[in-house]
């Protein structure tokens, strides 16, 4: 066997040559297969041994992983593959499955190409393969499918040939019409996935073996004789004649672009700087003499060496002692280390060359979506997701001691994780700590008491809502408190389509004054034109409209205007949630002519206490966090799951069989799924398997409005009824 750092210095050689160079994930629902696919293309690489390859799961390091069966952190590795007489490099991450970590798959989706989908043929596509499908294609970022577990067809369902088929093409059809949705405009149905072309492969990762159209006239072995293979349950044989490495790998090479191709389509998706400018020039050809252009997609912090922060290089080339500048942080350091991850060890390489992944050691402060160049360059545009943390505990450390390292713990998790995070209520002291879910949240106090040795007391989880309003509000003053500024505004609700059409766009914060792209972007969400050209600010879907004439020093205001609102909709006025989908529109002011009678002492508190009164006066309302629920069973305790859902304020939209299990799929809030997970294993005696994915915010409803918000303020230390409105217009 090889060592991880021969194949890592053998990957340096051969990243000069970008035709060779695959940039490549692997995707799909929990369980599906895919560490057990990985553990494949590591052994064929000859980094660990064949036998073991599918029960050793070498990307899953971590001991939760390890202890829990499920991929957390997408891993990195090198991986180099011959074919044809020529070799390959492959840089491959394995993403996780579950739902409460896709916050990876995000994160891996902008440092690859191509991703291989890795279906479960009984199974066949489920909401996470859904999710995986559409954040790749956001990305554009271009899928292969592997339908995997094929002798499941024939062990547990005791299919025909026919029937086997039958289900090759549903899943095929249903991967296909995901395709087709997901496709950016430009790309169209060149994506789709094809038998006839190789495109899709079956097999299975566990017993090492697969097949697809063009294999088949290499290898002599037809659709009939793998049958015929599975039902004399002779798979060892099978994988000598038809080895699973070898045709993935020639998927991989012959489907995904590499990152010459990819970079020309990609460029303009993922960064919006001056295409004609040098690095704009240099990213779109992957050039390696052309300026640095990197994103950081992974922070990770080792004992020893610090912050290592893994992304893309589009273009130039990292070596060690470079001085570099994060964009985004306006800071400069001095590379100490550069690398490739092979798994969980870094191993060190003199440079690595755009078209590659790479791991460099000497950024303090970084954060992954940072943009690194050894110039003043354009930033990557954030990465596309609409996932939001939904549910928080309170953190404190058992010995007061501890609070130190507590605090530097909690900065370390949320630099590795960008989608936990932290804050601490000003009131109480104690940390909040908010993630995608439950085990979520157990994974990260789990390393808090046993990697970093703080112990800890959690509180019990809390969900976080949002606020928003139902209606429009008549038009309403608001006074500074000393009586000599007036704003006159009114608040609406934004129509559905707008407000999502809005949080896509994914841009927040301050507009600047006669921004010609901003007020195109705003027309395209579906603002009028002379609005588009009004609109001062957004924050977290929360929009403030400047439709005042004529006011002399109102520019003067303008930043604490914005800043006022910001706070707003930070916390807003009937439990201190955040807001979403409110529209603020400012429609007069009087302003006292003295600078010093209206500044931030006498205009944050006009602005924020205008909102509330105009948002109190248009039926202020709660949304609360839902999931979609995806259970998977057998028949026999269908009905203990049935009633289980039917506790929780479950909405159950699909039922149906395969084989002996039975699905269900269902919209449940958060709220109610807190301690889902221990009942639903009594319930079933631990037979279900299950997932819930992040679906958004619905209306709660109207008989546990007021109930929920007397809840959240007294948890907060406030009085348990909000104010009505003419209580912030005193």
């Amino acid at each position: 066997m090889a060592k991880k750092e021969e194949i890592a210095k053998i990957a340096e050689r051969l990243m000069s040559n970008r035709p060779n160079i695959r940039n490549m994930g692997i995707v799909a629902h929990i369980d599906h297969g895919k560490s057990t696919l990985a553990d494949s293309l590591i052994a064929a690489s000859g980094l660990m041994s064949e036998e073991l390859a599918g029960q050793q799961r070498v990307m899953d390091f971590e001991d939760q992983e390890a202890e829990r069966g499920i991929t957390i952190n997408a891993a990195n590795i090198s991986l180099v593959h011959n074919y044809k007489d020529q070799d390959y490099l492959v840089n491959l991450i394995d993403t996780p499955g579950h739902v409460d970590f896709g916050g990876e798959v995000i994160r891996a989706m902008r440092a690859v190409d191509g991703v291989i989908l890795v279906v479960d043929a009984v199974e066949g596509v489920m909401p996470q393969t859904e999710t995986v499908i559409r954040q790749a294609l956001r990305e554009y970022v271009r899928p292969v499918l592997f339908i995997n577990k094929v002798d499941r067809l024939i062990n547990e369902l005791q299919l025909t040939e026919q029937q086997m088929q039958e289900r090759y093409l549903k899943v095929i059809t249903q991967v296909n019409q995901l395709i087709a949705k997901n496709s950016p405009e430009t790309i169209g149905d060149k994506w789709l996935v094809n038998v006839k072309n190789g495109s899709v492969t079956f097999g299975s990762a566990y017993n090492k073996w697969a097949i697809n159209v063009p294999r088949m006239a290499v290898n002599k072995v037809s659709f009939k004789q793998v049958y015929e293979y599975l039902k004399a349950d002779n798979q060892k044989e099978l994988a000598k004649l038809t080895k699973l490495s070898d045709v993935m790998f020639e998927m991989v090479i012959t489907h995904l672009p590499n990152p010459m191709e990819a970079q020309k389509y990609r460029m303009p998706v993922i960064w919006k700087g001056d295409p004609e400018s040098g690095a704009g020039k240099a990213m779109v050809n992957c050039d390696e003499n052309g300026t640095l252009a990197m994103m950081v997609t992974d922070v990770s912090v080792d004992e020893h060496a610090g912050d290592i922060a893994t992304g893309r290089v589009y273009a130039g080339k990292v070596t060690k002692g470079m001085k570099l500048k994060l964009i985004g942080g306006q800071k400069e350091a001095v590379l100490q280390k550069v690398g490739v991850f092979m798994g969980e060890d870094f191993a060190e390489v003199s440079e690595v060359k755009a078209g590659n992944i790479a791991a460099i050691v000497g950024m303090k402060e970084v954060f992954a979506g940072e943009t690194i160049s050894t110039e003043d360059i354009h930033s990557f545009e954030n990465f596309m997701t609409e996932v939001e943390p939904v549910i928080t505990v309170s953190i404190e450390a058992k010995n007061t001691k501890d609070l130190p390292k507590l605090i530097e713990v909690i900065r370390q998790l949320t630099k590795e994780d960008p989608n936990l995070r932290a804050t601490i209520n000003q009131d109480t002291g104690e940390h909040l700590l908010s993630g995608m879910g439950e085990l979520h949240l157990e994974i990260n106090q789990y390393r808090i008491e046993k990697h970093h040795n703080v112990p800890i007391t959690v509180s019990p989880p809390i969900v976080v809502y949002r606020e928003t309003v139902n209606k429009i509000s008549p038009l309403l003053e608001s006074k500074s408190p000393n009586k000599h500024n007036k704003l006159k505004m009114h608040c609406e609700k934004m129509p559905a389509e707008m407000l999502d059409k809005l949080l896509k766009t994914h841009f927040n914060g301050k507009v600047k004054p006669k921004d010609k792209e901003k007020a195109a972007m705003f027309q395209e969400v579906g603002f009028d034109i002379d609005t588009s050209k009004k609109i001062w600010a957004v924050h977290d879907g929360n929009v403030l409209i400047d439709a005042t004439r004529g006011i002399e020093a109102l520019h003067e205001i303008r930043e604490l205007v914005i800043q006022g609102f910001f706070d707003a909709m930070d916390e807003g006025p009937l439990a201190k949630e955040k807001c979403f989908g409110v529209m603020i529109v400012l429609e007069d002011a009087t302003l006292h002519e003295d600078a010093i009678h209206r500044g931030p002492a006498q205009m944050l508190p006009t602005v924020t206490r205008g909102c509330y009164a105009c948002m109190l006066s248009a039926d202020a309302v709660l949304y609360e966090p839902k999931q979609l629920l995806t259970i998977t069973v057998p028949e026999s305790y269908l009905g203990a799951v049935s009633k289980e859902l039917g506790s929780r304020r479950t909405q159950i939209t699909e039922m149906r069989q395969e084989g002996d299990s039975s699905i269900i799929i269902g919209k449940a809030p958060v709220k109610e799924l807190i301690g889902f997970s221990s009942n639903i294993r009594g319930a079933t005696q631990g037979r279900a398997l299950w997932t819930a994915e992040y679906a958004g915010f619905e209306f709660l409803p109207r008989e546990l409005q007021l109930n929920t918000i007397r809840e959240i303020r007294k948890r907060k230390g406030m009085d348990p009824d909000p104010k009505p409105a003419s209580h912030y217009l005193d």
